[in-house]
């Protein structure tokens, strides 16, 4: 359903979210997809404690550190800093051995606690010593400790991720083929410790060249390396600019590897990658048209059906929601009548029943973006066992689940009419879901505090008042206080939401309604 503002209260009614108004939603869905990353537990940013060879000589703190103690781990890490300098100036015997050791000591610094001492290294000149450490020609175990330091010191707060901007060339240039697998994957995770900060540092390692590099490392099968280079991925292209996603799909060999690795890969693999496909589809319509054509969505659909990874489905089911935002997209992929589209809206009932939170309202919004698409998505959605659920969750789910709800519910009343003018009404769903006890679910939204809410059940209150048959709209709308919820608009500061509601009361309940009783 649109989000177009509306100039009177002769307002266009409820719209299917087709087109562009589908592309901006699912571009919002993606900016703000953050918050849906933490809640599967899948961070942004990312503390590197073990090492990328799996062995870990560093204790974990798992308590919380008091003063005394974060104060001692401080002044251990300055000191750190100033023995790495002193081993760097040193060109005697041994030379290396001791830069790497005073290499391992900082980094073993930076690894033990939930908050590393990041200050403390940066305040005695932690990053220009390690630039040097990265230089080309040294060996791989010192370029590996440098690297692992400032993979730690990225994943710190906005000001101290900055502070890397004199190590980001040599990080990227450690990227190459010429370099070990090891010092590469471990540079990717710095980086993408760097790009998940915020769209300036993306957009300085996207002029920097950190893309292509990136994209080549995620093409073999190299198991951790992959998955590394997927994650620094998705952080990479996330946006809002969507040239990044689209520069992506096209480099030789990406294609391919995100179908491989999704068709064969373990589930953490396939979560990372499945995140790349998020703000692929999210982002570019180059990269949605792409991904359309191949077997991205028979392989999605499998992975939805058969995993039972909250981290994996989460991705999965927003990369197919991104995939069937748009009627000329989602005519491409879901083809009424096919196994797999069955597949698939089976495999959508089951999150919708699931216990987890997060997977009803991914399956909601997914199945709201089909419900925007033709007339035959919506018979579809309409006959099968979705809408039950989705009936149930429109009153009794919390309130963020209940706003997607009513997008599909409401999507499956309407067909988008030429020219952008009124939507025809899908008279025998509006009916029968209105008969089956909606209305109220849409009442309440109009009652809460969101505005996006409360227009989407106003919009839903127009085609029952509008739509019903026999004139039963209005009564059933008063029957369930409907005119109270419309009257709090009177005098919104929402131009909007008043001009929608005081039409509505106007049109519907004036000074003639009820005389005919």
């Amino acid at each position: 359903m649109a989000d177009d503002g509306l100039a009177s209260h002769r307002r266009d009614p409820i719209k299917s979210s087709v087109g562009n108004v589908a592309a901006n939603r699912r571009r919002q869905q993606a900016i703000t997809v953050g918050k849906e990353r933490r809640e599967a537990l899948v961070r942004t940013k990312r503390l590197c404690r073990v090492g990328i060879s799996g062995d870990s000589d560093v204790p974990v703190d798992g308590d919380m550190m008091v003063d005394e103690e974060q104060s001692i781990l401080e002044t251990q890490t300055s000191s750190a800093v100033e023995e790495l300098k002193s081993t760097v100036i040193y060109q005697g015997k041994g030379a290396m051995q001791k830069r790497v050791s005073a290499l391992r000591d900082l980094r073993r610094l930076l690894s033990r606690s939930e908050f590393p001492p990041i200050e403390a290294a940066l305040k005695a000149g932690a990053v220009s010593v390690l630039v040097q450490c990265l230089s080309f020609g040294s060996p791989d175990e010192q370029l590996l400790e440098a690297a692992w330091c400032l993979t730690n010191i990225a994943a710190g707060k906005p000001e101290e991720t900055k502070a890397l901007l004199p190590a980001l060339p040599l990080l990227i240039a450690h990227l190459g083929e010429k370099s070990s697998p090891p010092v590469a994957e471990q540079c990717a995770w710095a980086l993408g410790n760097v790009a998940g900060e915020g769209e300036e540092l993306r957009n300085i390692l996207l002029s920097q060249g950190a893309l292509p590099p990136l994209a080549r490392m995620m093409v073999p099968n190299k198991g951790s390396t992959v998955r590394t280079a997927a994650w620094a991925l998705s952080n990479l292209i996330k946006g809002p600019d969507p040239k990044a996603a689209s520069e992506l799909i096209q480099i030789d060999g990406v294609l391919d590897a995100i179908l491989r690795h999704l068709r064969k890969g373990d589930e953490e693999l396939a979560t990372e990658v499945a995140w790349v496909v998020v703000y692929l589809s999210a982002l570019s319509d180059t990269a949605t048209s792409i991904l359309v054509k191949s077997d991205l969505l028979q392989l999605l659909v499998e992975r939805l059906a058969t995993s039972n990874s909250l981290q994996l489905l989460i991705p999965v089911l927003r990369s197919l929601g991104n995939l069937g935002a748009g009627a000329s997209h989602a005519t491409c992929i879901l083809v009424v009548g096919h196994e797999m589209t069955d597949n698939f809206i089976a495999a959508l009932v089951k999150c919708l029943g699931s216990e987890h939170r997060v997977l009803k309202k991914e399956a909601a919004w997914v199945l709201s973006n089909i419900a925007a698409g033709s007339i035959e998505h919506k018979k579809l959605i309409y006959s099968s066992e979705a809408v039950p659920l989705l009936l149930r969750l429109l009153s009794t789910a919390p309130f963020d689940i209940r706003k997607e709800v009513a997008y599909a519910l409401g999507n499956l009343c309407v067909v988008s009419s030429e020219g952008g003018g009124k939507p025809a009404l899908i008279l025998e769903h509006l009916v029968s879901l209105v008969g089956r006890g909606c209305l109220p679910g849409f009442i309440d939204l109009v009652r809460s505090a969101d505005t996006e809410a409360a227009k989407l059940g106003l919009q839903f209150m127009e085609l029952v008042l509008r739509g019903m048959p026999n004139g039963e709209g209005p009564k059933l709308v008063e029957r369930e206080d409907g005119i109270d919820a419309m009257e709090r608009f009177q005098f919104h500061e929402n131009e909007d939401l008043r001009n929608m509601a005081n039409g509505l009361v106007d049109t519907y309940f004036g000074e003639e309604y009820g005389l005919d009783e």
